[in-house]
């Protein structure tokens, strides 16, 4: 219902609902005081909105428009994922973190969320124009190859090491940067 409101809010002051539902969620959120929604309820209801938003996405997935697109969105995709895969990386690695963690946080700075993009597109009419098919496109290729990084991200980090304790590169960044001691001793 907040989400609901929020969006309504934005949408009266001409901003994307989208805007209104990201405050909503940092307002109910576990990292924020006061009313905390019900994490177990939440993340399902996330998993609902996930399956809802690639179902809107899937009814713009055409692979005959994707075909017809190809020789500029296939590479323009992999290029773009490519060199903003490599720019995340060569951060992680100044920011002190391991390889297979900059590495990672290089991916997941190298995709465009498709759905706020075929939003705008939508909204300014031009999911059917040249350019939007390119877009639709360009996406749909950013979305395989992140499902395909989805898939392979587990069996790597297995090879990796084996550990199976979990590591967050940022947190690691700022305790060092602060000093501070982790449970184990080490920084």
């Amino acid at each position: 219902m907040l989400a609901f409101i929020f969006g309504m809010i934005a949408n009266r002051f001409r901003m994307p609902p989208l805007v209104g539902y990201l405050f909503a969620g940092i307002l109910v959120g576990p990292h924020t005081p006061g009313f905390v929604a019900d994490q177990q309820l939440g993340s399902e209801l996330a998993e609902i909105g996930v399956i809802l938003l690639m179902f809107g996405v899937g009814l713009h997935f055409s692979l005959k428009d994707l075909m017809s697109v190809r020789a500029l969105a296939i590479p323009g995709a992999v290029a773009q994922m490519g060199f903003a895969t490599l720019l995340g990386t060569v951060l992680g690695l100044l920011l002190g973190w391991e390889l297979f963690g900059s590495i990672l946080f290089g991916l997941a700075l190298s995709v465009a969320s498709t759905v706020v993009l075929l939003k705008a597109l939508q909204d300014r009419r031009l999911i059917e124009s040249e350019r939007g098919r390119i877009a639709v496109g360009w996406l749909i290729v950013e979305d395989l190859a992140m499902v395909l990084a989805l898939v392979l991200v587990p069996a790597i980090a297995s090879l990796n090491g084996g550990d199976t304790g979990v590591h967050d590169p940022f947190v690691s960044f700022v305790t060092r940067l602060l000093g501070v001691k982790s449970a184990s001793g080490a920084f």
